[in-house]
């Protein structure tokens, strides 16, 4: 083979640069890109029948569905009509290598009012039912949330067979005070009351309508988007078939109710096999004193008579039963699709665990205002985000290690509370829930193998009833009354990403932390650059993007 020297041989280099810069572009066009155009605006909203000021988005409450398919670009353009600054985030989209375009004050500046901010997403080897909320101030007590769901690729066999409609119902913990009210009365220190009813799909009892035609079978996506409390989902006379769980498809498991904790998805498939008429769809809150109640209809196309009777009763306080359901949720490991492939392998309870993290929630007061906190550290936002902050390099922000990854027993305090770990360490998280409450925890960026949770406190020996087999993946898992639940979690995904309760009001007033997943090595294989359109404030506003 002849070598090429002097001008020749640069000719050949740049035509060969080019040739891989035209491939490259051909495999990232195989991708396809969808485009979104949402318009963030107060209206008036009646969830509960009282009228209240609302966030929707292109005028609609709650806002548009996301439909996309495994590896597509979304491109969704946000402009803040409202007089606050305003941030939507992305709830189970692991945003790979991408933590920039996550959507919480820790990662990406607030849209200002009158100001607009294009979000650049790939669904990256993701499947499932997810949800997108606002995450700033407490604007998630008036709307601004929808359905994601992600389907996968043509060709790509799917467990089930098509059903014949696929329907997104965003149940949720509803209060009629306006949320600005609600925030002050955080703001001074003070706990808000209990909810005031339950909304699905932004309406009050026997609002939500969906029609089925007869012998044909629907998916139902079922996502928590409330504020605090754990709902039961059940239908009329009839049964579900849980199908998936916040991308994984589930063995399929025949239900005639559902415990959706807050902040959680699931899949059911429902076919309407009934005599023709209505049916109600029941929706309870669980694990509560005063019993919230709201209800939708199941429309037979053909149906000659409506609801009749009381709804379908649904478990209460019962722990047992729900936790029993809960371990019996696993992974189909035979069916088709992405799902997590910790180092290369499947088997993720053959990997050695490289790090235990227990993290204990409490509550408390600091200046004689509530707080709340995870291992005695609530969190106080800094005044730059914490992602630009360590992208420029910028001191003071923040101090990596400043919450302790062990309960620490000491009293509350203040922090702007961000944790180290190492990029491809697998590591186990341990959720200590010693007071009397339910929670509900969810990490950016991730979704994790829930192999294990009881009753009582955690311990080396709880190791032995962990499941290393087929424990479901997920983004967001629930923590009984004075229980634990133990995670797995392979950090192959390099960024700074948010990891807090579901229970909005304690997330406000501290319950959270960042997860500073790192390496040295500063590659765009392993993180991609800062966003050409990223908004900079705080200390990193002025501060120029790097070239590539």
């Amino acid at each position: 083979m002849r070598l090429l020297s002097g001008e020749n041989g640069r000719r050949w280099c740049y035509f060969a640069l080019v040739a891989l810069y035209l491939e490259i572009c051909i495999v990232v066009a195989e991708d396809p890109y969808r485009y979104f155009d949402w318009r963030i605006s107060y209206g008036d909203i009646y969830p509960l029948g009282v009228r209240q000021q609302g966030i929707l988005i292109n005028g609609q409450f709650p806002g548009p569905d996301i439909y996309s398919v495994t590896n597509d670009n979304l491109i969704i353009n946000v402009h803040n009509d409202l007089p606050d600054p305003f941030l939507l985030t992305w709830n189970g989209l692991q945003q790979r290598k991408n933590s920039f375009e996550d959507g919480v004050y820790g990662t990406t500046c607030p849209i200002p009012p009158g100001k607009n901010f294009t979000y650049i997403m790939q669904v990256k080897d993701q499947i499932g039912s997810f949800f997108y909320f606002p995450s700033l101030k407490f604007h998630k007590a008036a709307g601004g949330f929808g359905g994601i769901r992600i389907l996968s690729r043509p060709r790509i066999p799917v467990p089930f067979p098509e059903p014949a409609g696929d329907f997104t119902l965003l149940i949720g913990d509803w209060y009629k005070t306006d949320h600005k009210i609600l925030q002050t009365i955080l703001n001074h220190g003070k706990m808000l009351k209990f909810p005031d009813g339950i909304q699905i799909n932004g309406l009050g009892p026997d609002g939500a309508k969906f029609t089925v035609e007869p012998g044909k079978t629907y998916r139902l996506r079922i996502s928590n988007v409330g504020l605090q409390n754990t709902l039961n989902f059940r239908i009329q006379g009839h049964q579900m078939k849980l199908v998936e769980v916040e991308g994984t498809h589930t063995i399929q498991t025949t239900l005639s109710s559902l415990d959706v904790h807050v902040g959680q998805s699931y899949s059911v498939l429902v076919t309407a096999d009934q005599p023709a008429q209505d049916y109600y769809i029941a929706v309870s809150s669980r694990f509560t004193t005063q019993i919230l109640n709201s209800t939708a209809i199941l429309h037979y196309s053909n149906s000659k008579k409506p609801v009749s009777g009381p709804p379908p009763p649904g478990p209460t306080t019962d722990i047992s039963w729900s936790l029993n359901q809960a371990r019996s949720i696993r992974t189909n490991l035979t069916a088709s699709g992405p799902r997590p492939n910790p180092q290369g392998s499947y088997h993720y309870g053959q990997i050695n665990v490289t790090r235990t993290i227990r993290l204990a929630n409490s509550a408390g007061l600091v200046d004689r205002k509530q707080r709340y906190a995870v291992n005695g550290v609530s969190f106080i936002p800094a005044d730059t985000p914490l992602k630009l902050a360590d992208y420029y390099n910028i001191k003071g922000v923040f101090e990596v290690g400043s919450i302790p990854d062990q309960p620490t027993g000491r009293h509350i305090h203040l922090d702007t509370a961000v944790m180290g770990a190492d990029y491809r360490a697998f590591v186990e998280i341990v959720f200590e829930n010693r007071e009397n409450i339910m929670q509900s925890w969810h990490l950016d960026g991730y979704s994790f193998f829930v192999v294990g949770m009881d009753g009582g406190r955690w311990s080396p020996a709880s190791k032995k009833q962990y499941n290393l087999i087929d424990a479901v993946s997920r983004c967001t898992t629930q923590v009984y009354p004075r229980s634990w639940t133990a995670i797995y979690i392979p950090l192959d995904n390099v960024g700074m990403w948010n990891l807090r309760t579901q229970f909005w009001a304690r997330q406000y007033l501290g319950q959270q932390f960042y997860l500073r997943v790192y390496t040295p090595v500063q590659s765009f294989r392993d993180e991609y650059p800062i966003p050409k359109n990223a908004l900079h404030c705080g200390r990193a506003r002025g501060r120029a993007i790097r070239a590539l």
